[in-house]
C-alpha cells in the first residue's frame, strides 16, 4: 500500500477489474443471504393454505416486486459468475486474463437479467 493510500484509507487496487469483481461478489452474496428469510416466508404461505398463497402471489404481480425479482436474478447470476471466476483463478493456470473472466462474468449476469426481463415483459 502506498503512503497516499494509507493516509486516505483507500485501497490502491480499487481501479482494477478484479477488485470490482470482488466487491460485486461480496455484495451479491450478502444480498442473497438477506433474501433467504423472505424466500422461506413466501414458501410458508403455501403451508398456511391456498388463500394465503393466492394473496401472496397477487402481491407479487406489482411492478416494484417484479423489478426486485429482476434485481435478485441479476445478483444471483453475478454471484454465480463471480464464484466461477474464483474457481477458474484457483484451479486454472495463472495468467493475466483476469479482466476477461470479469468481463465474461458481467456479461453472463447481464444476459441472464435481460432474459428474465424479456420473459417478464412477455
Amino acid at each position: 500500500m502506498t503512503a497516499g493510500a494509507a493516509r486516505t484509507g483507500r485501497w490502491p487496487a480499487r481501479g482494477h477489474a478484479g477488485f470490482w469483481a470482488f466487491v460485486v461478489h461480496r455484495i451479491s452474496g450478502v444480498a442473497l443471504a438477506l433474501f433467504l428469510p423472505a424466500h422461506f416466508w413466501a414458501l410458508s404461505q403455501a403451508i398456511r393454505g391456498e388463500a394465503a398463497l393466492d394473496g401472496f402471489l397477487r402481491w407479487t404481480d406489482r411492478p416494484l416486486v417484479k423489478a426486485a425479482e429482476w434485481v435478485l436474478v441479476v445478483l444471483l447470476a453475478a454471484h454465480l459468475a463471480g464464484g466461477l471466476r474464483l474457481l477458474a483463478i484457483e484451479f486454472l493456470p495463472w495468467y493475466d486474463a483476469q479482466k476477461t473472466f470479469v468481463a465474461l462474468g458481467a456479461g453472463f449476469a447481464l444476459l441472464v437479467g435481460l432474459a428474465m426481463a424479456l420473459n417478464l415483459a412477455g
